[in-house]
């Protein structure tokens, strides 16, 4: 999987640029506030469907514009074809694969694929759970259409189920309604968690390849997956809402399911997330990013668009030329402000007079 061209109009800090890039190294320099970012959150955008930096469509807009656009033209092993997209100020953004609207951003799934990685993805380790369930949730999204809607649809079943704890005058009330809700949120949670899980068990052993790579073998990394039910997932989910219902009740929300799950991380058996390094730390996500990469290979048959933003200069010497050798297996978009080694690829001066 390639991106052959990336075409900018009116998005964010270019008005109309086009950036033809290297099968393999591609490498954008320059200083900060260049725009170097917003490339790679083009490419992000046209693969996801969303922002990795804004909820906000408008805010992609150049500030002297109404209307936005961006396209992208991509190869895999199968055929060439195109995604584009159009934003406006004043209504949705609308969405063509090779020139046709699709009516639902799922549609994208299964076409292109990408990983991003930044220094920001430390949250991945050190912040909440939320971010360790995106990062299974957009990963496996990519490959798999029907896990994509399938967390829609545990959403609004848990939305439902929320909106009749705050809403019900008392517990007897609920007691009457509730059990359909809790049956929809069973059902479709232990199809997610059968993902997951089988997800995490395929991830593990790339991730700690990675790792070991990274790292000349110094440190063992382990993950798992972190699920109030391993076993018997429908029913014990069904009987643990049952037996949570007045606390729910008095919280006014869902405190069990697979909205709650984690994932646990470890370095030499020590958890990474409290005890390790900020090093520590950041070559661990850097692995399970690139782990991804052998995970959509596995699915797809051939290697997703690798997105680094500003990763080098937080890498020492070792690691920086580890993880350049590394990505010579497959597409790979880096920016950064400074590069002085000789490249297999394209390097693109990223200046923003010249945008």
């Amino acid at each position: 999987m390639i991106i052959k061209r990336l075409v900018l109009k009116n998005y964010r800090s270019y008005k109309n640029t086009i950036f033809d890039f290297d099968d393999k190294l591609n490498i954008l320099v320059g200083n900060n506030a260049q725009g170097k970012t917003n490339i790679i959150e083009a490419i992000f955008y046209l693969v996801i469907g969303k922002s990795f930096r804004t909820n906000k469509e408008k805010e992609v807009i150049n500030f002297d514009s109404e209307n936005g656009y961006i396209k992208g033209e991509f190869e895999n092993r199968f055929r060439d074809f195109d995604i584009e997209m159009f934003f406006s100020k004043t209504s949705k953004k609308t969405v063509k694969i090779d020139n046709i609207t699709i009516r639902r951003i799922g549609e994208l799934m299964e076409r292109a694929n990408a990983i991003f990685f930044s220094p920001d993805e430390l949250k991945l380790i050190k912040e909440s759970p939320q971010e360790r369930r995106k990062f299974m949730d957009i990963d496996i999204s990519q490959t798999n259409k029907r896990y994509f809607y399938l967390i829609g649809r545990y959403e609004k079943v848990l939305a439902n189920r929320n909106k009749l704890l705050k809403n019900s005058k008392s517990i007897e009330e609920l007691k009457n309604t509730i059990d359909i809700w809790d049956r929809a949120l069973a059902e479709i949670g232990e199809k997610i968690f059968i993902e997951r899980k089988n997800f995490i068990e395929k991830l593990s052993p790339f991730a700690q390849l990675a790792h070991s790579f990274l790292t000349s073998g110094r440190e063992i990394l382990k993950i798992s997956y972190n699920s109030s039910f391993q076993d018997n997932y429908k029913d014990n989910m069904i009987l643990a809402l049952q037996k949570n219902l007045e606390k729910d009740y008095k919280n006014g929300f869902t405190g069990i399911g697979i909205h709650r799950d984690d994932l646990d991380i470890f370095l030499n058996d020590i958890e990474v997330k409290n005890y390790g390094s900020q090093g520590q730390q950041r070559t661990a996500a850097l692995s399970l990013k690139l782990a991804e990469l052998e995970i959509i290979k596995l699915r797809t048959g051939e290697y997703p668009i690798l997105l680094l933003d500003d990763v080098l200069s937080e890498l020492d010497e070792e690691r920086r030329k580890k993880l350049l050798k590394f990505t010579k297996k497959t597409q790979t978009i880096i920016t950064c402000t400074d590069f002085k080694e000789k490249v297999d690829g394209k390097v693109f001066k990223i200046v923003k007079d010249n945008n």
